[in-house]
């Protein structure tokens, strides 16, 4: 029996930017990242994503003590909270989709009322 598809870049690319209000950025050149309003809830990377994934490094190093080969603090922003996640790695696919609503729904939850999408 034929393994199944694993989550690739470009479907979690579009996972991402179907979130209402949800739009794609680039503010470093050749960086792609998702926004919902100004704020960034996903940093895409070909094979991995970068993902808001606790309210702080505690509970972010969680992932990474469940996943350690495939999950890492992000630099410079990691002690908030991010992580990276590889893609096609240990952590399954429903589960980085899990993360991506996560990160997703703290980003919103702290915009400005007016600015979160209906």
């Amino acid at each position: 029996m034929p393994e199944p598809a694993r989550l690739t870049g470009e479907a979690l690319r579009e996972y991402c930017l179907a979130k209402p209000g949800a739009w794609p950025d680039e503010p470093w050149d050749g960086d792609t990242v998702a926004k919902v309003g100004e704020k960034i809830f996903a940093f895409l990377g070909a094979g991995s994503v970068g993902l808001k994934c606790g309210a702080n490094r505690d509970e972010a190093d969680e992932l990474v003590a469940s996943y350690p080969d495939d999950v890492s603090k992000m630099a410079y922003i990691g002690r908030a909270g991010w992580n990276t996640v590889q893609l096609a790695g240990d952590v399954p696919d429903d589960e980085i989709l899990e993360l991506v609503d996560a990160s997703y729904a703290t980003v919103v939850s702290k915009l400005p009322r007016r600015s979160r999408p209906e």
